[in-house]
């Protein structure tokens, strides 16, 4: 997996819950807050962490912001300087902007600044939204525990045009293939002899770590 630059800004529960699971994943990540105290806790599961306003122009400049490749605004409940910090963001050129919305009224106007994608955290768990960022050939997730999910999956292009037996999934990656998504239409518990197209989308089931490692093949 190719290493990137992660800036989260606002360390509370959800924002520390991306940043811990990027940074666990080798990412590097800046933890941004006005809190002095929890950047001090931050500096535990993060590479760098800052206290800084980012409300303010100089502070996003000092902090070379623009150059991170994914920048998640995370702050809590403070939702005016959420909005002003996202324009800021996206006037100062940074690429990908996540923010969490408070409300419906709330994400209406963060996109309306820029946001390239809005979570809501009572739907969107924190760490859902860093397995996705970490695997971008994740299409949909469902948690079936701490360790196990079930999850439809890109495959990677030099698995085009191969049979189920010949990429030997299970024994190779220790996940399994519980159904193929083609053209709408879904083929459950595919045979051994299914040659999968370049399309395709794998259902797959296992634990986390091993379809997170599946999913990046190729990135």
């Amino acid at each position: 997996m190719a290493v990137k630059q992660y800036a989260v800004i606002g360390l509370g529960r959800f924002g520390t819950s991306v940043a811990r699971r990027l940074y666990e994943a080798g990412q590097e990540v800046l933890g941004i807050d006005a809190n002095e105290e929890k950047v001090e806790d931050a500096e535990l599961f993060v590479t760098h962490a800052v206290v800084a306003d980012t409300t303010e122009t100089k502070a996003l400049r000092a902090i070379e912001i623009s150059n991170f490749d994914c920048v998640i605004v995370a702050i809590g409940n403070d939702m005016q300087s959420s909005i002003l910090t996202v324009s800021l963001l996206k006037e100062l050129g940074v690429k990908k902007v996540i923010a969490k919305a408070l409300g419906k009224r709330h994400g209406q106007v963060l996109d309306k600044v820029g946001a390239d994608w809005i979570i809501y955290p009572e739907r969107d768990m924190g760490e859902r939204v860093a397995n996705q960022l970490l695997s971008p050939n994740m299409l949909n997730y469902i948690e079936l525990s701490k360790e196990h999910s079930i999850e439809e999956i890109m495959i990677p292009s030099k698995m085009a045009e191969k049979s189920l037996r010949d990429l030997d999934i299970r024994a190779q990656y220790n996940v399994s293939v519980i159904a193929i998504v083609r053209e709408g239409d879904i083929i459950i518990s595919p045979s051994p002899d299914r040659i999968i197209h370049k399309e395709d989308l794998l259902v797959m089931i296992g634990k986390r770590e091993d379809i997170a490692k599946f999913a990046n093949i190729g990135q």
